[in-house]
């Protein structure tokens, strides 16, 4: 059973160089209070505290950490490694202690590396931003030094010109990117604010406009003119009263009924109408017949026109007649006369009515039968197949009943009759199998005459 350690009064030192001290109760920016050498679990607002009282409330915070160091590590530890993983606990926290790879390392058994491992928690949170502190830097570099120094003169010396130190190119990432930043604190009020030396400068507000500048003048005026234009709609405003009318004299009013009226179709409209829907409608046409069915107009009978009649027919003829010129009317004569008799000749022949509501009558196509077989291939195959039959006991009783021969050892009696009989056997499946398909053929011609 190992021994269980202590703090000393190395690590009180230590401790209390690094806390600081806080006679009269500050508020932490998480809502919590602290007092004293950093102690936080019994603060509170308005509290005060002298230089030993505050040594006597580390002392006490002490006691969880020894207690938690003396359960957590296995390895054997020595005064000066304990008081430095106090005051390494001390600063990052029991969870923190729990889960961090200085504590693997050393159950592990590798005190170095765990020494190494401690100069990684060197970061805090400033401002909503996590940087490299500089106090943080020089703690861990404290307690390492005091970690990895041994009791008494158990001093392993390391000789420089045996020893020559080179770079440890795997040792990269201790070194940080950026410089670690200087970080005090001060009290606003009751509330411990942190302030930092390089902290970054705010961005610039945006520039007020001024009521005068052209551009902003511009985009109003466009935002009042869409808004008129996209405006809400709001509610139908209340159908005026229609005035009183006046009384109209009778004279008036026989002067309005002989007075004609416009045709219905040429009353002057709305030059931009609208449907129901709100989309634009267009006036019907003044005239609905198209121009090129319009009757011909009358013209005057005077010699000029009669001349250029006769010339326009002249050209006619030689060119063909214009296409929306009216036809003369002995052509509409004998066209109406060939249109009827034409409807004469089609009412002389044969019309086909076709009723679609008539059921439709399905006729099968017609199935040819298939040819009979013959006679003389059934009597083909039952001959096959007794042929087999003789093949098959002629071979085997000639196997079993002949001599074997003198200097024949593979060509012999048995070797005859087995070829016979497996011949035999050939002929006769061969004819099973023809007949068998031939039977199948003919049940199924039965099959379809019986549909």
């Amino acid at each position: 059973m190992q021994p269980r350690h202590r703090v000393s009064r190395a690590a009180i030192e230590l401790i209390k160089r690094f806390e600081g001290y806080r006679r009269a109760a500050a508020q932490l920016p998480d809502g919590r209070w602290t007092i004293g050498h950093g102690h936080t679990l019994t603060a509170r607002q308005g509290a005060q505290v002298s230089e030993d009282d505050a040594e006597a409330l580390l002392l006490y915070d002490l006691i969880a950490i020894a207690h938690a160091l003396n359960e957590a590590v296995f390895a054997p530890l020595n005064q000066n490694q304990f008081d430095a993983l106090a005051s390494f606990t001390f600063n990052i926290g029991l969870d923190n202690f729990h889960r961090s790879g200085v504590l693997r390392r050393l159950n592990e058994g590798a005190p170095i590396q765990a020494a190494c491992a401690m100069e990684l928690w060197r970061k805090a949170e400033v401002a909503g931003e996590r940087i490299v502190v500089d106090a943080l830097v020089r703690r861990r570099a404290c307690e390492k030094t005091l970690f990895l120094t041994p009791e008494g003169d158990a001093w392993v010396p390391a000789p420089s010109p045996l020893l020559r130190p080179l770079l440890d190119s795997d040792a990269q990432g201790l070194v940080p990117r950026d410089a670690p930043v200087d970080v005090t604190t001060a009290l606003d009020g009751d509330t411990i604010v942190m302030l930092r030396e390089d902290a970054p400068t705010p961005a610039p507000a945006p520039p007020e406009y001024d009521s005068e500048d052209p551009a902003r003048t511009a985009a109003e005026a466009v935002s009042a003119r869409l808004s008129t234009i996209f405006q809400d709609p709001g509610e139908e405003p209340a159908p005026e009263e229609p005035a009183p009318e006046e009384p109209v004299s009778e004279e008036a009013h026989e002067e309005a009924e002989v007075r004609p009226q416009p045709h219905p179709e040429r009353i002057p409209e709305d030059p931009h109408p609208q449907d129901d829907f709100g989309m634009p409608s267009f006036a019907p046409l003044e005239d609905p017949v198209p121009f090129f069915l319009r009757a011909p107009e009358p013209q005057d009978e005077t010699p000029e026109a009669e001349t250029d009649d006769a010339e326009r027919d002249e050209a006619n003829e030689h060119r063909g007649r214009d296409l929306f010129d009216p036809a003369p009317a002995n052509d509409l004569a004998d066209n109406r006369a060939e249109d009827e008799a034409a409807d004469g000749a089609e009412s002389q022949r044969e019309r086909t009515v076709i009723d679609d509501s008539a059921p439709f009558e399905f006729v099968p196509p017609a199935v040819q039968p298939l040819p009979p077989p013959s006679q003389g291939g059934m009597l083909t195959l039952v001959a096959l197949a007794v042929l087999g039959l003789i093949f098959f006991g002629g071979g085997i009783f000639w196997a079993a009943n002949a001599r074997p021969v003198a200097n024949s050892e593979w060509f012999g009696p048995r070797l005859v009759g087995g070829l016979a009989g497996i011949a035999g056997v050939g002929f006769f499946v061969v004819a099973i199998y023809f007949l068998l398909d031939r039977l199948g053929r003919a049940s199924e011609r039965r099959a379809r005459q019986r549909r």
